[in-house]
């Protein structure tokens, strides 16, 4: 189905509904489950590459992520279960713990990665000037969402 090429009164309605359709269209959801061996939704993908970049402590990763603190420790016992997670001791109190990844979490952020990053081969017919384009246009988008959730907080 070829994009419409009548012009929308609302055009930034219109750009997010062909951003949407064009991600959807290339959702690779079933691809990760299978090569993951189960599914990381619920939250549980979030969590798990926030902790890419170090241990964070359960408080941590509801806070980061608006959670209340049960529902946070639901998703980490469920990645708990699938061995990609462990809780450790926090080295500064001991009635904390720190949830950080295992060998096997580690290899599932990379084996994600190389699924959800791999472009779609539409991305590989654009001129590189038109990716130049769309990719600083996309990074205003995301920086403009950090600054709007910055004041929020």
């Amino acid at each position: 189905m070829a994009a419409t090429s009548k012009r929308s009164a609302e055009p930034g309605r219109e750009a997010w509904a062909l951003m949407h359709r064009f991600v959807e269209a290339h959702n690779r959801r079933r691809e990760l489950a299978d090569a993951l061996g189960f599914r990381l939704g619920g939250g549980r993908g979030k969590i798990l590459f926030q902790l890419r970049d170090g241990p964070k402590t359960l408080s941590q990763l509801a806070g980061a992520n608006r959670l209340d603190a049960p529902y946070a420790t639901l998703i980490v016992d469920k990645l708990e279960a699938h061995g990609l997670v462990e809780r450790r001791p926090h080295p500064d109190d001991r009635r904390r713990k720190l949830v950080t990844l295992t060998a096997a979490g580690h290899e599932a952020i990379a084996t994600a990665d190389a699924i959800l990053l791999r472009p779609p081969p539409a991305i590989d017919t654009l001129p590189a000037e038109d990716l130049g384009q769309l990719t600083e246009l996309l990074t205003r988008l995301l920086d403009a969402d950090e600054a709007k959730a910055k004041t929020e907080e």
